[in-house]
């Protein structure tokens, strides 16, 4: 018998539309064996876009990993990628309402206590957000937010359209 069950996993993957749906279910199947229900879909919404960002953007390749680490009380679901570019944060007031993208980033800080991109060495970059294990309801912002630190509550962005050169680093 398991006393303490793991509170790690990693998935190596190629970040294509029949994989992320892989991912999603072993992120879910995660969560219900550490009995965390309550964040499966949170965590699985983010997982989803975080990977769908690798897919149409990253480059040279769409190879990727992705960690859940449980800690205390808080759970971190990361996505690294090869592409050393972070991730550049529309305006929701300059999305064309029926428009089919730009919004994931959003989608993240909304359902999420904190998230940010940081660079992973000369040739890739990390993109994570957390999951409180006591979960608060959550608002959907009026506006996108801002990248923060994993010390900081996500916040509401009023500024201009982040250029990629702003990020969070995480701690």
């Amino acid at each position: 018998m398991i006393s303490h069950p793991s509170r790690h996993c990693t998935v190596e993957l190629q970040a294509l539309p029949s994989r992320i749906g892989q991912v999603r279910r072993i992120v879910s199947a995660h969560l219900r064996y550490w009995h965390l229900d309550p964040l499966i879909d949170r965590a699985a919404l983010g997982v989803t876009e975080l990977l769908t960002n690798v897919h149409q953007h990253a480059q040279p390749d769409k190879l990727c990993t992705v960690e859940l680490e449980l800690l205390l009380d808080r759970l971190t679901v990361s996505v690294r990628d090869h592409d050393p570019r972070l991730p550049v944060v529309e305006d929701m007031g300059e999305i064309a309402p029926l428009a089919t993208g730009g919004r994931g980033l959003a989608m993240v800080a909304a359902v999420s206590e904190s998230w940010g991109a940081r660079p992973d060495g000369e040739q890739g970059k990390v993109v994570w957000f957390t999951l409180p294990t006591s979960a608060p309801s959550v608002a959907v912002p009026a506006r996108v937010p801002a990248l923060v630190t994993a010390e900081q509550p996500a916040r509401r962005f009023a500024g201009p359209v982040l250029n990629g050169t702003r990020s969070a680093v995480a701690g």
